[in-house]
């Protein structure tokens, strides 16, 4: 492989406001890219778009869903419960192909909050749309734009063990949402004290992690990330030698 491994991260296709200029953008919090660069990776933003997911994660060496807006709860057939954003059909539909194309070429994802859920329903998973309804309290969202300081168990013996042991591991949280029934294919890997499952893997891939929490937002602590890149540079040096 010649050079650092790309990163490629999905965002949103939002409105927004720079200089005189007000229009539709493709964004991401700079969060995720200073932990895919701190890490050593190459970020490239894969903003929502009507075709070309095969030729995007072909280009990339790794996936990083980001968090991001609830997903529409028709996608796991249910109806919308009051609590849960308007639907982005746009951007679930962009996603949904980006993770197929990334698992059917093998290369590393990695999905974070909403990455995770989405990795979830598109294997068959289902959410628990209103976290608070089930545990009576808000502690993983506890306000708008604040984060929810947790620590989650991982599971000894999962792939994540070796990657942030087997905890307590401080994780900052910002979710209404959770799994509720767990798509094929997946394992819980890890937990935070009130059983909510904070961690998905893919035991039969090298490196298929979704994690419920944000690390993006816990710059101390970039191993996720390390783990993404260093897992990317070994694909790429496969893809090319194969």
């Amino acid at each position: 492989m010649s050079g650092r491994p790309l990163i490629g991260i999905t965002s949103y296709h939002d409105m927004a406001s720079w200089g005189v200029w007000q229009q539709p953008a493709a964004l991401i919090p700079y969060t995720y890219v200073s932990a895919v660069t701190r890490a050593g990776g190459v970020a490239v933003l894969l903003p929502p778009q009507q075709s070309g997911a095969l030729e995007a994660v072909a280009a990339i060496d790794g996936l990083l869903l980001a968090g991001g807006p609830d997903l529409d709860p028709d996608t796991y057939g249910q109806d919308p419960h009051p609590r849960t954003g308007t639907p982005n059909s746009e951007r679930d539909d962009w996603e949904f192909a980006v993770l197929g194309e990334a698992l059917r070429q093998q290369i590393p994802v990695l999905g974070v909050c909403r990455g995770m859920q989405l990795m979830n329903v598109a294997l068959g998973g289902r959410l628990i749309q209103h976290l608070p309804d089930r545990l009576g309290d808000v502690v993983h969202q506890p306000a708008p734009a604040v984060f929810g300081d947790q620590s989650v168990r991982v599971r000894p013996g999962s792939r994540l063990a070796p990657i942030l042991g087997t905890g307590p591991v401080p994780v900052r949280c910002y979710h209404h949402q959770a799994v509720a029934e767990i798509g094929h294919g997946l394992l819980p890997a890890a937990w935070c004290g009130d059983e909510t499952v904070e961690a998905l893997e893919m035991p039969e891939r090298d490196f298929v992690f979704g994690v419920q929490w944000h690390p993006e937002a816990a710059p101390e602590d970039n191993r996720l990330f390390e783990a993404l890149v260093e897992a990317a540079s070994k694909n790429s040096i496969e893809r090319e030698n194969a």
